[in-house]
């Protein structure tokens, strides 16, 4: 899912910036006239005393005060895959949101789109900020009236998390600490925390239900096994009883917004971590030479692993519903996905058929910390939360991931 990480070199402890609405250009004309100028300052007082005879007028932001009606959800990796997807379904809702990214994964592309699509003062402010950087983000907190948090902000790519644990622990488990002291700090009391099914590791049975044992087999799992536990118990705290939490530990996340709008732009130097739909529509579009599928030799029918792909608009469904149900004092734990298995092979297939492509497959070992099987019982937020996948059809969702790759085939650069 994506993700936004931490790298040291980003870690500042400057003022983030911060953008709201539009950017517009400085103006650099100069007045040749002092009547001009005199003209210009009469209009500029005018202007002030119209604004401050208004009642909604306040020398501070709009996004410093809460709101009757109005709910602010800070969203943590806003810029990324996921979270752009969330942010703009929160702002189709009438959310306020707040985007807090270090851009290290994140695309300021896809920040511009809702800014486009989004352009009234209120709606949407982008603050470049690493959540590592504890002084910043308690900065943030100080400054904003924030009613929940959608926390997304991670790197989430399995093999990655074998090769740079540490990272992974920093960046998932550090930095969602960070938050959580932020929010007790500022008395912010609902929290939606993405979660994954690599919690679970590999189960000795199927389907994943919420009770399986979590018993992760990667950095990644670890990292966010963790950070649900320092969740769990911070909410247990006689201090902390109010909170309102849902968990939502999702599959593998598939597709894009199905009016073209936002899609999936990898950095070019992930892309061999990245999900293997991107690096479909890579082989497709020949930005790569073929196809990789790492492991064959797994107990399944087709020797591939098998996987419950999840679209990223059924996924965003269930964090607005999660939102809408979080109940101070409880906490909520899900699994978000279709409950049907896919394997690796019928993937790669849907993939050809969706892009119209010959795309060439190689099959290589194993990759370090993968497991052979995961799908999962979606039955619990079915029931809790009348919530189910609607865009189940592979095919269509990839094909939908298709026409926003191939307009864009640089990514958000292209647009």
């Amino acid at each position: 899912m994506p993700t936004t990480p931490r790298s040291r070199s980003q870690a500042r402890t400057t003022r983030p910036w911060i953008l709201s609405g539009m950017d517009f250009a400085d103006s650099r004309r100069k007045p040749n006239f002092t009547g001009k100028i005199a003209v210009a300052a009469a209009l500029t007082v005018m202007c002030i005393i119209v604004l401050k005879q208004s009642p909604s007028f306040s020398g501070t932001s709009v996004f410093s005060r809460h709101e009757t009606g109005v709910t602010h959800v800070l969203v943590t990796g806003g810029a990324g895959y996921i979270g752009s997807h969330a942010t703009l379904r929160l702002l189709s809702d009438k959310y306020r949101v707040t985007i807090v990214d270090n851009l290290s994964r994140g695309n300021m592309g896809a920040v511009r789109v809702l800014q486009r699509l989004f352009p009234e003062p209120g709606r949407l402010q982008f603050i470049y900020a690493d959540l590592g950087d504890a002084k910043a983000v308690k900065k943030i907190f100080s400054e904003n009236a924030f009613d929940a948090v959608m926390h997304f902000a991670a790197v989430a790519y399995v093999g990655e998390s074998t090769m740079e644990p540490l990272r992974y622990y920093h960046n998932i488990t550090s930095n969602t600490l960070t938050v959580l002291e932020a929010m007790a700090a500022y008395n912010v009391n609902t929290l939606i925390y993405s979660s994954t099914c690599a919690t679970y590791g590999e189960p000795d049975t199927m389907p994943i239900v919420e009770t399986t044992p979590q018993n992760p087999i990667n950095p990644y799992g670890k990292a966010k096994k963790m950070a649900e536990d320092i969740i769990l118990d911070f909410t247990k705290s006689k201090k902390q009883s109010d909170m309102a939490v849902m968990i939502l530990r999702y599959f593998n996340v598939i597709g894009s917004d199905p009016e073209g709008r936002l899609g999936e732009a990898p950095r070019p130097e992930l892309r061999e971590h990245g999900r293997i739909s991107g690096a479909c529509f890579d082989a497709a579009l020949g930005i790569i030479p073929g196809l990789k599928v790492r492991g064959t030799d797994y107990s399944t029918a087709d020797g591939t692993c098998i996987r419950d792909y999840i679209d990223v608009t059924d996924l965003v469904d269930a964090h607005v519903k999660a939102l809408g149900k979080a109940q101070p004092g409880k906490v909520g734990i899900y699994n978000v996905g279709t409950g049907q298995g896919r394997s690796v092979t019928e993937f790669v297939e849907a993939c050809k058929k969706a892009t119209g492509a010959s795309i060439k497959v190689e099959y290589l070992a194993r990759r370090p910390g993968d497991y052979a099987e995961v799908y999962s019982d979606p039955s619990k937020i079915l029931r809790d939360l009348n919530w189910t996948a609607q865009y189940t059809d592979l095919g269509q969702s990839l094909a939908q991931a298709w026409k926003w790759q191939k307009a864009h085939p640089n990514g958000y650069a292209s647009a």
